[in-house]
């Protein structure tokens, strides 16, 4: 592991006076002095255990601040903080002949840096969960171990495929023009579904996203999971999970699951950027008003049943199916008073309505709401227009990029 330990420390400052700490007055200065009681620690030759100790006690600090009142009022300083309590902690883990284990936890404090942190020294997390990544593969395959070997297969599904009317389907267009699609459906604002435009996709082509290449690729990084059918349900809450260990308890499994769990809504291909290699962002992105770094991109990967309830979002999308299909209602904002909004502040962008299942007394006008709706096969991508309403319901086994753009 002594090469281990080398490439960590040729992507670090060559010593503690290069080691970069600056942070505002809303750091409390005895934080800042453990922060560079840590840094100091790293340059001398104080046992791993006192370095993990010290790391610790930033992050319990930080941790607690984190999670005091709503996140948007964290500062950003104290997601730095954080930050940097995890990278001692990993060079803590790692210091001294580590086992695999404390590999793996080094790549799951790596990650909570990525998920609940801010960016620090030129976005050294990132950097060094690569270079343990590749640890962790090398030192499995040597071992023989496959984290998975007791899983049982995936069971086929035989997806239950809604009959789709005619009259009420989703336009599609094979190939337009950035002109066409910008006077036909951009600039009046109408869903369609573009096909043929992601053939080019690594994730579809080069080597297909499937449950074996993503454990590959990702399998010991560490993701949020929704857990309960809808986020809009009281028993809904979330979970930080492995890859692999969301795919062992919630897709690989023929056991009979209490809660469905989805990982929906994550910037995924900022926390493991050779997942983004295998995606491209489409070129009618290049209408909006923005750059391509303003692009938000998700990823939406569950297993059957797993339901985005009636929702509305501030920007346009377009929703790229790469695996399974999607059942998908399109509503327009012109029919929100018929759509019943959730009156709390919280989730104003949400209908109380179960679309597939609505409570005709309760909610009289929905049924009255004219939509679209369509079935999303892989290569499939939707168009959603800003604020157009829409209910997604995964048929099978679904991976599904989406990318919001002004």
């Amino acid at each position: 592991m002594a090469v281990l330990w080398s490439n960590i420390s040729a992507v670090l400052p060559l010593s503690e006076v290069q080691f970069p700490l600056q942070f505002s007055d809303k750091v409390e200065s005895s934080v800042v002095a453990l922060l560079k009681q840590s840094r100091q620690q790293l340059y001398s030759d104080t046992a791993s255990t006192s370095c993990a100790l010290n790391a610790q006690i930033i992050l319990d600090i930080s941790w607690e601040k984190l999670n005091t009142g709503t996140w948007r009022d964290v500062d950003k300083e104290w997601r730095r903080v954080y930050s940097y309590g995890c990278l001692f902690k990993v060079l803590a883990l790692c210091r001294e002949d580590p086992s695999l284990e404390m590999i793996r936890q080094a790549v799951r404090t790596c990650d909570m840096g990525l998920l609940m942190g801010a960016n620090i020294m030129d976005n050294v997390l990132q950097v060094l969960v690569r270079i343990l990544q590749t640890e962790v593969r090398k030192a499995t395959k040597e071992e023989g171990q496959i984290e998975h070997v007791h899983v049982k297969k995936i069971k086929l599904e035989h997806p239950n495929v809604p009959a789709i009317k005619k009259a009420m389907s989703v336009p599609r267009m094979p190939c337009p023009s950035l002109e066409s699609f910008k006077t036909n459906y951009l600039l009046p604002q109408k869903p369609v579904i573009l096909e043929g435009i992601i053939d080019h996709w690594p994730a579809i082509n080069e080597h297909p996203w499937s449950i074996e290449y993503l454990r590959s690729v990702a399998g010991c990084r560490t993701v949020p999971v929704e857990v309960g059918s809808r986020y809009t349900d009281e028993e809904w809450s979330q979970r930080l999970l492995t890859v692999n260990e969301f795919i062992n308890q919630y897709i690989s499994t023929t056991d009979e699951v209490k809660a469905s769990g989805y990982l929906a809504q994550h910037q995924l291909f900022d926390q493991i950027p050779e997942l983004k290699d295998d995606i491209r962002v489409p070129d009618y992105c290049c209408l909006g008003e923005g750059d391509e770094d303003d692009i938000t991109i998700n990823a939406w990967f569950g297993p059957a049943g797993t339901v985005s309830p009636l929702h509305q979002d501030p920007q346009q999308n377009f929703l790229a199916q790469v695996v399974g299909s999607k059942y998908i209602r399109l509503y327009s904002p012109e029919d929100t008073e018929k759509l019943y909004p959730h009156p709390s502040p919280l989730l104003h962008n949400t209908s109380q309505v179960e679309v597939e299942s609505p409570d005709e007394e309760q909610f009289p006008e929905f049924v009255k709401a004219p939509y679209l709706e369509c079935v999303l096969q892989p290569g499939d991508v939707l168009f959603i227009p800003v604020q157009h309403w829409h209910y997604v319901r995964s048929l099978e086994l679904s991976f599904s990029v989406s990318f919001w753009w002004s």
